[in-house]
């Protein structure tokens, strides 16, 4: 599943960020190319921008695996839930369209984790590498925060999708469902376990045009072979 319904707004894009060209192409297209070569992935879900179903669609055509897209929801985990009510198998691998540089070896890496496992999830995260400070009032620093056992969280995260709608379900329920701002969380929150693998190092996420440009000099050196 990608979910692309993003509204591209810090990146200024005047449209949904999955639509902004990167390197000649959609933004998600590159996402699309990864999922259609992974081993694991057999069809893919695209959570797509409300109005513009239409244009996601063009971006998908073409794509060598069944592609099904959906009208998302006023936050990204309503968008994945609306998604999940047309996934039809065991496990399910969602990823975010702003991270256009996933690999298939990445995805196929953690389903097989998860499929070899007892545990509810698999995401991809870093080790937080910085040091964190704690803001106060006027900017001022409140504190510094141990960043011994901290990651960060980013896509693609695959799930057995059963435990993962009973998590929806649950945070819907209980009015917590847009705070979510991963799959994992709900998961967490439900008492599941999910574990943690090691990024790619290119897997980053665009959000500013910096980072488009970014990306587009990653893309390039893969082309390249360099």
């Amino acid at each position: 599943m990608i979910a692309a319904a993003g509204s591209g707004q810090r990146l200024g894009a005047g449209g949904p960020k999955a639509l902004v060209e990167l390197a000649g192409r959609p933004m998600i297209a590159w996402s699309l190319v990864a999922l259609a070569a992974a081993e694991t992935i057999e069809r893919i879900v695209i959570a797509a921008p409300p109005g513009y179903e239409g244009q996601i669609e063009e971006a998908a055509r073409g794509a060598p695996k069944p592609v099904e897209v959906v009208s998302g929801g006023e936050s990204r985990a309503e968008s994945v839930r609306l998604a999940m009510e047309v996934v039809g198998s065991e496990l399910v691998a969602i990823h975010d369209a702003a991270r256009p540089l996933l690999t298939p070896e990445l995805i196929d890496r953690i389903v097989g984790r998860l499929a070899r496992s007892e545990a509810d999830g698999v995401i991809v995260a870093a080790p937080v590498a910085d040091t964190l400070k704690r803001a106060g009032e006027g900017g001022s620093i409140r504190g510094t925060v141990d960043r011994v056992g901290l990651w960060s969280a980013q896509t693609p995260q695959v799930f057995r999708a059963n435990v993962l709608r009973d998590a929806q379900r649950a945070a819907r329920e209980s009015g917590d469902l847009a705070a979510a701002t991963d799959e994992a969380w709900l998961l967490e929150r439900a008492g599941g376990m999910v574990l943690l693998e090691e990024a790619e190092i290119s897997n980053l996420k665009v959000t500013t045009a910096a980072d488009v440009a970014i990306a587009e000099a990653l893309l390039a050196r893969r082309s390249t072979g360099t």
